[in-house]
């Protein structure tokens, strides 16, 4: 047994709960001990639901959204501008995003952000199903909704130079810049992610 845990079981337990993102480990013995508070039968559904969650979520694979279904209910939807994807990062950005509900085209999931200090290049992305998407669903404007910091600055401009060598008369636009330079859009209030994305000006290099 090691440090002042009375349970080498307890120590294992923060131990995992300390790896997750943002979670100290003070945090995580809160909650660990929050969860030995709870009934046994509590815990296991608790444990259940993540256990289903990594065995059974999809990725669309239209946009590559976490979806319940191979397309996810957004690509499905009759009711969308079929004609207008926003690009973003992660799938987080669409979840902000739709919260504005100031938003009614399709979505693109990049799955990150060129970023050569971290080894991520743009084979790592999904940049060449969104360019192959563009004539089969006759998209007009892409909206580029990265963040504003320098990786997302760089994804932008090779985004913007494949798109339009690819497409020539395709609009590209970006988020206004009411997002904070250097922000991201997960801790961008409602009202100004909205805003930002209504107030859309064209990408310029």
């Amino acid at each position: 047994m090691s440090g002042t845990y009375p349970s080498i079981l307890l120590e294992e337990a923060v131990n995992q709960f300390a790896s997750l993102p943002s979670v100290g480990r003070k945090s995580a013995l809160r909650l660990v001990l929050h969860l030995l508070r709870q009934k046994p039968e509590d815990v296991e559904a608790f444990a259940g639901s993540l256990t289903k969650l990594k065995r059974e979520v999809r990725y669309c694979k239209i946009c590559h959204n976490i979806s319940d279904t191979d397309v996810c209910p957004i690509c499905s939807s009759l009711n969308r501008d079929r004609q207008t994807v926003c690009v973003v990062e992660n799938v987080q950005d669409v979840m902000q995003i739709e919260a504005t509900g100031q938003f009614f085209g399709l979505y693109h999931v990049l799955g990150g952000i060129i970023s050569p200090m971290d080894g991520i290049g743009p084979k790592d992305l999904e940049i060449e199903s969104l360019i192959a998407r563009i004539e089969p669903e006759e998209i007009k404007e892409v909206i580029l909704a990265l963040p504003t910091t320098m990786e997302g600055d760089t994804t932008n401009f090779y985004l913007f130079r494949h798109l339009t060598n690819d497409h020539p008369g395709l609009r590209v636009t970006q988020i206004a810049r009411g997002v904070a330079v250097g922000g991201e859009l997960e801790y961008t209030d409602e009202v100004t992610l909205g805003r930002s994305i209504l107030n859309r000006i064209e990408f310029t290099p």
